[in-house]
């Protein structure tokens, strides 16, 4: 058999920083065999400059929201933006399916192997059948009137439908805390299969002051979207403490942005029956739409099991796990690098349930194999 070989400086091997001196061995199909000292590892090894790792994860994106890239401006606050993607999607489909492509095209550049993408349509099915990424799709569910849910689950199941033709990773998930009232929640949570979800959390402060006392941002614009609230009522806590009790104790749950949440919050989220949480960052685009990051110190004392995401290119410059690792390591210089491509590979892969085959150079996996620049600048992928 075959075999290709691998040095760096730094080789990560999806838990560790190991040193120079050693070499990554996979076959030509790219499934990994070991990591031996190099003088155990014959010849034609190919030596490269930086850090050697596995593919990236990422474990939130909106690939179908690719053709609004530089079309909503920066800064706007939470509230503004999701009002500027609503009055934005209506392009042409060809123009849409274009976008996709040079989207994904971009990701697997910068050494993403997987994907938890957001899905609202089906616009990203034919792309995703050809098999360049793995995805999850996770199929959104939204409506904050109890008497359109059965509507609005009917056409999350439809969406889900034509993906599994291509898939079986795919899930039904509810979007936003502020967005999904009690009858489609239960629908969404009972759904056969579900086991694996995802919500955004707490990505503005709006959010917590809506269920903490029916005030804030979001009472406006549910006038503006003519959305009668007049039925909800206010449970005096935070959004996730409200939310949480609502996913199934066998259920894995990935949290995204988190940017106001609190450590009373993790706390909560740690107790039983509650669901089994990851809390994944965004930072590039919490500085696109409203300039604040999350308490990522916090979160680590908390021991949160952490996870990158880039979210759209309606919210972001890039599609770059890497790109979010700096970003991450420019506001928060205390965090080790080992921690970073930790989130970015293995927790990413457990997060999505991939790391049987992704997430770190073990025997038999086939992760990806990705070199980047010791300054996070730059990274490429070689398998």
């Amino acid at each position: 058999m075959a075999y290709k070989k691998f040095s760096a400086p730094q080789i990560f091997d999806g838990q560790q920083m190991l040193g120079k001196g050693n070499v990554l061995i996979t076959t030509e199909q790219g499934a990994v065999e070991a990591i031996v000292p190099r003088q155990d590892a014959g010849d034609d090894i190919l030596q490269l400059k930086g850090i050697l790792s596995p593919g990236f994860i990422n474990c939130h994106c909106h690939l179908e929201l690719s053709h609004l890239k530089g079309a909503i401006p920066e800064k706007t606050g939470l509230i503004d933006f999701v009002w500027n993607v609503i009055r934005n999607r209506h392009y042409a489909e060809e123009e849409i399916l274009q976008a996709i492509e040079k989207a994904e095209e971009e990701m697997l550049r910068n050494g993403i192997v997987a994907v938890g993408d957001i899905c609202n349509n089906t616009l990203t099915a034919p792309q995703k059948t050809k098999g360049h990424l793995r995805y999850h799709n996770f199929i959104e569910a939204s409506g904050f009137v109890n008497a359109n849910a059965s509507e609005r689950f009917q056409r999350a199941v439809d969406i889900y439908n034509t993906f599994s033709q291509g898939s079986a990773f795919n899930s039904i998930v509810p979007h936003a805390p502020y967005s999904v009232a009690e009858e489609l929640w239960k629908k969404i949570i009972g759904f056969p299969g579900n086991q694996l979800l995802t919500i955004h959390n707490q990505e503005t402060i709006p959010e917590n002051e809506l269920f903490m006392q029916k005030q804030g941002g979001f009472l406006p614009f549910y006038e503006k979207m003519n959305i009668d609230i007049s039925w909800f009522i206010a449970s005096g806590k935070t959004s996730l403490q409200t939310y949480l009790p609502n996913f199934l104790p066998g259920q894995q749950v990935i949290l995204v942005h988190n940017v106001y949440t609190s450590r009373e919050d993790v706390s909560f989220s740690k107790q039983p029956p509650h669901p089994s949480c990851c809390w994944c960052l965004c930072p590039n685009a919490n500085l696109y739409i409203t300039g604040q990051l999350p308490d990522i110190k916090m979160l680590m004392e908390e021991q949160c099991e952490i996870v990158l995401g880039t979210d759209s290119l309606a919210s972001n410059h890039q599609l770059s796990v890497l790109a979010e690792m700096k970003s991450i390591q420019q506001q928060f210089p205390f965090i080790p690098l080992q921690q970073l491509f930790t989130w970015a590979t293995l927790n990413g892969a457990k997060a999505l349930k991939t790391d049987d085959v992704l997430g770190s150079f073990e025997k038999g996996k086939k992760p990806g194999v990705v070199i980047c620049e010791e300054d996070l600048g730059e990274c490429r992928r070689l398998l």
